[in-house]
Formats: structure tokens, sequence, C-alpha cells
């Protein structure tokens, strides 16, 4: 799913300008944390989602505890954020600059990486447009996450300019089929394009 941003960037430009200059106040929100923070809305929105896949059958999951790819030396590792349905996107943002760190310096604890309901893999930093991202098992969805950039789009019949990110769903199937992955994409698009409704 394509997902205009102008709002969001407006809204985060705001809120960083918000913050204390420095102190443990301090901080600064990116656009990936937006992107965590409406994913686990959605997750809220749409529960079929939150699931994972075992022996035994599906498993659905009661929050949105977002795994989030780190790069670290020799692979990558994910992190979790629990219960990122219900924190303020500062203190998402705090919580995922410190696992992030203590990610890159080999300090996370199993508790910090094990368990999670829901991925999400960013590469916009990278410059990629867009992908599709391998399945974090026993998890059934990962999204992935494109850069945004400026784009020609069509609005009420007259061409215009906007930043657009590009979203890519993988689920599988045995717990989220593709009904289920559409409503969530649908959910987590109009968060990204109306972000002030993920925080309240």
């Amino acid at each position: 799913v394509d997902c205009e941003i102008d709002k969001l960037l407006k809204l985060r430009e705001e809120v960083n300008a918000a913050s204390p200059k420095e102190g443990p106040g301090a901080y600064k929100v990116s656009v990936n944390d937006f992107v965590i923070k409406a994913s686990a809305v959605a997750l809220m929105q749409v529960p079929t989602a939150n699931a994972s896949w075992s022996d035994d059958g599906v498993k659905m999951y009661k929050s949105a505890d977002i795994s989030v790819a780190v790069a670290i030396p020799g692979g990558l590792i994910t992190p979790i954020l629990r219960h990122a349905d219900k924190k303020r996107i500062t203190e998402l943002s705090l919580e995922m600059k410190d696992l992030a760190g203590r990610a890159k310096a080999g300090k996370l604890k199993p508790e910090d990486y094990t368990g999670g309901s829901f991925s999400v893999s960013n590469l916009g930093m990278f410059g990629i447009k867009e992908f599709s991202a391998v399945i974090n098992p026993p998890q059934a969805c990962i999204l992935a996450v494109g850069a945004g950039e400026e784009r020609a789009v069509v609005k009420n019949g007259q061409l215009t300019v906007a930043n657009v990110m590009s979203c890519t769903l993988s689920v599988d199937h045995r717990a989220v089929d593709g009904a289920i992955g559409a409503q969530f994409l649908a959910a987590f698009k109009r968060l990204i394009e109306q972000p002030l409704a993920m925080l309240v």
C-alpha cells in the first residue's frame, strides 16, 4: 500500500519542536516511531492480524508487541517494544533508541528479543523504495517499509506532488489470510495518513 506522509511529517516536526533541548526528557521522534505506533494501533483495530501459527493452531495476542528489525554485525535482530499500542509515541521513540543501541553493542538480553506478535522492517533509511520482508516465525505478519519520497499523485483530477511511502505486508496464510492482511493495511494507511488518530 502507498501511504501519503505529508501530515505525518508535519506532525513529527511539531512533536520534535516541543521536546526539551537536552536532559532526560529530550526526545527526537522518527518516522519509524510513527510506523511502529500505527502498526500497534492497527493491530488493535484488526485483532485477527495479531496472531501466530503453532502446531496447536492459531495463537491470538491481546497486546501489540512489535518486533523491530535492527541491523547488527553479522545479521539482524528484532528487539521488542512490548504493549506498543498503549505507549505514547515519545515513549516508543526513547525505548527504541535504547533497544537499538544495546542491540548494536551486543547487550540485549533474551527477553528483549524473544516473543513479539508482529514485526516491522524498515529499509527506508537505505533508500529502498519497496521490498517484501521474510516472516519472523512463529509470527504471522511482517511489515516492510520503504523510503518516503516525493511522487506525482492525482488528487481531485489534478496532478500534484506528495511525500509517499510504500509498505508491503507479508503474511503466513495458515494464521492470517489475504483479506485480514488487506484490512490491516487499510487500517495502517488510515492511521499513517491521519496521524493524530493514532495519538488519541
